[in-house]
């Protein structure tokens, strides 16, 4: 089966900055891939890049059998992105909001409801607003997003930041279930001990650089 990530010495680059220089890494299907490292090592870079949203200046990049150098759009549909920022619609309701991202893949009804009960934010939550949650909520709704969209490869950037000790405990349990029915999960987090007990290899990247592999 083929690798969900293949990267060859890819550089990325932000303005005149190389944001990734010259970063290798494979990682198969049914994987959960800990991306560890320091402030600006280049995490962040290489799960943008694999949404498709830096473009390759050098090297090759293959993600979700797309080649990133010759259509980097066509990527976006197969992958699931959460960021620092949640990407919600503040004027919307939760489950407008995550009945949004479900039409982008045809999701039934069904599937947007079990999301919202899933990450906790169903019942009367689901009528209200997004601007008027509490960060931990919205955290939740922009992970119920994230579930409803069913994408092949989940990159997430500090996953658990702003989420209380249930919605942490719940998030690994979607991220396991996830994997399960055959997702594949690049982490990238400063949490080092929790995300190291999901995940089932650990990356070092620094100077936009893949520099180590543990298993």
């Amino acid at each position: 089966m083929a690798d969900v990530v293949d990267l060859l010495d890819v550089v990325a680059v932000i303005g005149s900055f190389p944001a990734l220089a010259g970063a290798t890494l494979r990682v198969e299907p049914g994987e959960i891939v800990l991306l560890r490292g320091p402030n600006g090592a280049g995490k962040t870079s290489l799960l943008r890049l694999c949404a498709g949203l830096l473009p390759v200046v050098r090297g090759s990049a293959t993600v979700c059998g797309v080649d990133l150098t010759v259509d980097r759009r066509a990527v976006r549909r197969r992958v699931g992105l959460l960021g620092h920022a949640n990407g919600l619609y503040a004027d919307l309701t939760v489950a407008e909001n995550v009945a949004f991202w479900g039409a982008t893949v045809g999701a039934t009804r069904d599937e947007v409801d079990a999301a919202l009960v899933r990450l906790g934010v169903g019942g009367r939550l689901a009528g209200v607003p997004v601007g008027r949650l509490s960060a931990g909520q919205r955290r939740r709704t922009a992970l119920a997003c994230l579930v409803v969209r069913r994408a092949t490869l989940w990159l997430l950037d500090e996953p658990h930041a702003g989420l209380d000790a249930a919605g942490r405990d719940e998030l690994d349990a979607t991220l396991r279930q996830a994997v399960q029915a055959g997702a594949t999960v690049l982490i990238a987090s400063h949490e080092l001990e929790r995300a190291a007990g999901l995940a089932t290899r650990t990356v070092e990247v620094v100077g936009g650089q893949v520099v180590g592999v543990a298993p």
